[in-house]
C-alpha cells in the first residue's frame, strides 16, 4: 500500500473512533450530569529521506470533554443537587475518589447518601455525607451546608481539578483525576434539581451525518486505489 492508503486508513480510523464518540454521546442524551465527549484530531508527520515528500497522516486517539453547563430541572426531590457553575462533586468509589455531575443522591442503609451505584457523597472534610434518619426540614444553602430543622450536619464539598486536562472519563458520569484537585469555594449548590446532560441532541445528529459522510468518502477512495493498483499489477504481469 502507499502513502496515500497508509494516510487514508488512519483517516478512516479517527472517523470511526468519532462516530463511536457521537454514538455514546446521543445514548446518554437523558444520563443526569453526563458530559459530552469529542475526539481530537491531530496531524503526524514523517520525514521520509533527503529529496523525498514528507508523509503525514491523521491522528485521532485523544479525546475532550465538554463541561459546559447543562440545563436544571427541578425535580422537589430532597437530596436531589445540581452544581450551578463550575465545581464537581466528590463520591468514594471502589477504585478511589472520583469527580461527577450527577447530583441525584439517595440516602443508603447506613443513613450515607449515596449515588444509585452506591458511591457515598463526600463532604469539605472529605467524610461521607450522613443524614440522620429522624431529621426532618432538610435544607441546603448556596454555599453546600445542609441542614435539619435548622441545624447544621456538613457542608458539600465541590472540587474541580487544577488543569482541566486532568479530567479522563470513565464509565457512565465518573471522572478520575490525574494532579490535584482543588475546592471550588464560590460554587453553587441548588436543592430540588438536577442537570441534564450537555448534549445537543440536533448538534450530535448532524455531526453524525456529516462524520459517516466523510468515512464513506474515504471508503470510496480506498477502493478506487485498490483497482488502481490490481490495474498496474496486472499490467506489468502481461
Amino acid at each position: 500500500m502507499d502513502n496515500a492508503g497508509y494516510t487514508t486508513l488512519t483517516r478512516q480510523a479517527g472517523l470511526l473512533r468519532e462516530m463511536q464518540s457521537v454514538a455514546h454521546n446521543i445514548a446518554n442524551i437523558s444520563t443526569t450530569g453526563y458530559r459530552r465527549e469529542g475526539v481530537i484530531f491531530s496531524e503526524f508527520v514523517q520525514d521520509t529521506g533527503a529529496g523525498a515528500p514528507s508523509l503525514s497522516m491523521a491522528a485521532a486517539n485523544a479525546r475532550q470533554t465538554d463541561l459546559q453547563q447543562g440545563p436544571l430541572t427541578q425535580t422537589g426531590g430532597a437530596f436531589d443537587f445540581a452544581v450551578e457553575g463550575p465545581g464537581f462533586f466528590l463520591v468514594e468509589t471502589p477504585q478511589g475518589e472520583r469527580l461527577t455531575r450527577a447530583g441525584a443522591f439517595t440516602p443508603n442503609e447506613a443513613g450515607e447518601l449515596a449515588t444509585p451505584d452506591g458511591h457515598r457523597l463526600l463532604d469539605a472534610g472529605g467524610t461521607p455525607v450522613f443524614v440522620p434518619p429522624d431529621a426532618d426540614d432538610l435544607s441546603l444553602a448556596a454555599d453546600g451546608t445542609l441542614s435539619a430543622g435548622g441545624r447544621a450536619l456538613t457542608q458539600i464539598g465541590l472540587y474541580q481539578p487544577g488543569d482541566p486536562a486532568d479530567l479522563t472519563h470513565e464509565a457512565g458520569t465518573l471522572f478520575a483525576f490525574n494532579g490535584e484537585i482543588e475546592p471550588v469555594l464560590d460554587g453553587v449548590i441548588l436543592q430540588g434539581f438536577i442537570e441534564n446532560s450537555n448534549v445537543d441532541a440536533v448538534a450530535e445528529v448532524a455531526r453524525m451525518i456529516e462524520v459517516q459522510h466523510a468515512y464513506e468518502l474515504g471508503q470510496s477512495f480506498l477502493e478506487r486505489e485498490d483497482e488502481r493498483i490490481r490495474a498496474v499489477l496486472r499490467t506489468l504481469g502481461q
